[in-house]
């Protein structure tokens, strides 16, 4: 059976500009809508992150107002609880591309704590990118794009079309002020082709392989974009 991997942040806090550290980990609906989805199209899953560690979720993903109401919250924590992939990750250095018929990075704010700077998950993301397999990378996971360096010293997603959070989420969401940087000024210096869609409306870009969904109102479309590909 194919197998999907998904790549977490594997930190439980992101450091803010004035060193406070924000409990925070992957986003709760960014894995599981994509992850049921497809379980259900056939494909195993597999999770992992750096070091193996194993992923916090951001306690306030599952919060009811997060996901239209306490029935969307239950069904949410149900799929994480279900899901024995995150309870047993794979660490990123030991994974094999060639294993797997696609690949999923979830955001939350962890990915730009970690995975932003993680040069192992940075090849992962150039490799996917050159196989020509389905990439996807939803929300705060296009942070992980900036570890994505080129023997040259660019950016292997340098004049992709593509999307991530963007400035005016992150000023909505209360932490624009707060941040080191934000994430839609970082993909734009990589030389990236950003495009912003409407704030918190499901909004995904898809540039050949590559697929990117803005927020986690975009999860659903992202997967099927994905499954999509896959045929």
């Amino acid at each position: 059976m194919a197998k999907i991997l998904f790549v977490l942040t594997g930190t439980d806090r992101w450091t803010l500009a004035d060193g406070t550290p924000h409990p925070t980990g992957f986003w709760a609906e960014e894995f599981a809508v994509p992850y049921e989805a497809f379980k259900a199209a056939g494909y195993e899953i597999a999770v992992a992150t750096p070091g193996a560690a194993t992923p916090t979720v951001d306690q306030g993903s599952l919060a009811a107002g997060a996901n239209g109401g306490q029935d969307g919250a239950d069904r949410i924590a149900r799929i994480l609880a279900e899901s024995s992939e995150l309870r047993n990750p794979l660490a990123l250095k030991e994974i094999d591309l060639a294993e797997y018929a696609a690949v999923f990075y979830p955001g939350g704010h962890g990915p730009m704590e970690d995975l932003a700077v993680d040069a192992e998950s940075g090849a992962l993301l150039t490799a996917a990118l050159e196989s020509g397999k389905p990439l996807a990378v939803l929300c705060h996971g296009p942070a992980a794009l900036l570890a994505a360096t080129t023997a040259d010293g660019g950016n292997a997603f340098a004049g992709y079309t593509l999307t991530g959070f963007t400035n005016a989420e992150e000023t909505q969401a209360g932490f624009a002020d707060k941040a080191k940087w934000l994430l839609q000024d970082r993909l734009v210096e990589i030389g990236a082709d950003y495009r912003a869609g409407e704030p918190w409306a499901p909004h995904v870009v898809v540039d050949r392989n590559l697929v990117t969904g803005q927020n986690p109102a975009s999860s659903a479309e992202a997967a099927a974009a994905v499954l999509k590909k896959l045929g």
